[in-house]
This record gives structure tokens, sequence and C-alpha cells, in this order.
């Protein structure tokens, strides 16, 4: 079952939650799902996406951050992800905190089995988030963000003419707070897995992803891959990126019959 629900906590930022729930689960494990800027909430009405993220009975939960997707509106077009990363930061971590209390509200889900995934500035927030609400159990980053003096100086994220007002000391204080390098060791999750990949070398320079790496904590588990094709061929191919995840949130009494979550679409109750 998929379900769209609309919630707000701020004025002027309805968040788009899409909710997948497995067929026949009373109260399964739940996944968050949050990919990285630039992102759409397109991946989340695929059916192929709901059946691998809910396969083996788990409901995941997709949303995009702040700044990104139905998110972005309202402000001048300088203002973007990176030129206010600190609100787009801060306030997509808060928004997890959120959707975690709007999930133990619903009590349909299994809140003490909660696991996070994240790509790119997605998987930046999961580490934020993380490290402040031990609700999470175990999160998934993929290529995260991070390292900021070094991924403001290199990142092809960032534009060459607005890359001078992003190294300034007075902008990178601001963030300091939010970088992984920091964070990771301060992260709550029981498990965490960090993944690589050196072709995305362009998006976070290859310093920060080793500076990243090293921040792990002892309970990390680290994971490099050449490129594309390697990872896809490692672990990430047929949905086969979400069983780790999956696995750190399972238990013995995993329902049968929950392999598969039903293509129907519909618009849930909004919450506010």
């Amino acid at each position: 079952m998929r379900e769209f629900v609309n919630v707000r906590w701020r004025p002027a930022d309805d968040i788009h939650l899409y909710v997948v729930r497995p067929k026949n689960a009373k109260k399964p494990p739940v996944v968050l799902y949050l990919y990285g800027y630039p992102s759409e909430s397109d991946r989340f009405l695929d059916d192929g996406w709901c059946q691998r993220v809910t396969s083996g009975g788990y409901a995941a939960v997709g949303f995009v951050s702040a700044l990104t997707g139905q998110r972005y509106h309202g402000r001048p077009m300088k203002e973007w992800f990176v030129s206010e990363m600190q609100e787009a930061l801060a306030t997509s971590a808060h928004d997890v905190q959120m959707i975690l209390n709007y999930l133990a509200e619903r009590g349909d889900m299994d809140m003490t089995r909660v696991g996070m995934f994240g790509a790119g500035s997605g998987g930046t927030i999961a580490i934020l988030a993380s490290s402040a609400d031990p609700r999470i159990k175990a999160i998934d980053v993929l290529d995260p963000w991070g390292d900021w003096p070094v991924w403001m100086t290199k990142s092809e994220v960032v534009p060459d003419e607005e890359r001078a007002a992003y190294t300034k000391p007075e902008f990178l204080r601001k963030i300091a707070d939010f970088d992984p390098v920091a964070l990771l060791p301060k992260v709550k999750a029981e498990r965490i897995r960090l993944v690589q990949l050196q072709e995305d070398a362009d998006s976070t320079p290859e310093e920060a992803k080793k500076r990243m790496e090293t921040a792990l904590p002892r309970s990390g588990e680290a994971h490099n891959y050449e490129s594309n094709a390697a990872y896809y061929g490692a672990i990430a191919s047929g949905g086969r990126v979400f069983d780790w995840l999956k696995a750190q949130l399972k238990t013995e009494a995993q329902a049968p019959g929950d392999e598969q979550a039903s293509g129907a679409k519909g618009a849930g109750p909004s919450a506010r």
C-alpha cells in the first residue's frame, strides 16, 4: 500500500511523505529514504522501487530535503541548497525527527526498528539526524557530502563563480557543526555503513571521502568502489543495496508473505 501524506510543521513548507507498507504486515520495521540535492519525489511513485524497499516485510517513507524539489519555492534563485546550507541541513535533520514523531503517532510501524538510507546530501542529513536522535538504529549512507573546507574548495557541485563566498571563514564557521567529519563519532545508530564511489570524486573530493571514512566509529563499516559498475555489480543491482539496512532491523518475527507492496496510489490524510 502506498500512501501520500502532506505534513507541515513550519509555515509555507509542506513536506510530501510517501509511506509505503508491505502487505499483511501489522507493525513492520520502517526505513526512511532521503536522496541528495537535487532530487524529486518521482522515484517514490515507481512501483518497482516500492516493491524493492518493502521486500521482506519492511515499511518505507520517502521525502525530499529542505530547499529541494517541491520544497524549493518563494526564494530568489541566488538562494539555494549550498548557499543556505546551514538552514537546509538543520531543517532537514529536524524534519527527520518530526517524521519519526508522526510515524510513532500513527502506531502502525515498529518504532523500535527504524533505519535511514541517505545518498549525497541526504547521507549528510542522515548522519546529522542520527547524531541527535537515538530512535534511528541503523543508517546506510552513500557518498555523503562532508569535510566542508575541502568540499567547498573542490566539489564540482559548487559553481566556480560562487566558490569564494563559501570558502570564507565566516561561512565555514556557520556550517562547521553540521560536518560529518565531526558528527560521525557522535552518531547514535548502533550500525553504520558508509559506501563511497571513486567515480563520485567530482561531487565529493577524494580527500574529503578519506576523512569521513577515518571519522567512522567502531560500529561503522566502510565500503569503497572504483566505479558505479563495480558498486552495482557488488551490492546494488536488483534492489540489493537495501538488503544491508533491512538486515540490521530484522528479527525472527518477520512475518511471511510480506514480500510485495501494492502499486496502488492514493492520497492519505493531511497531517499538519
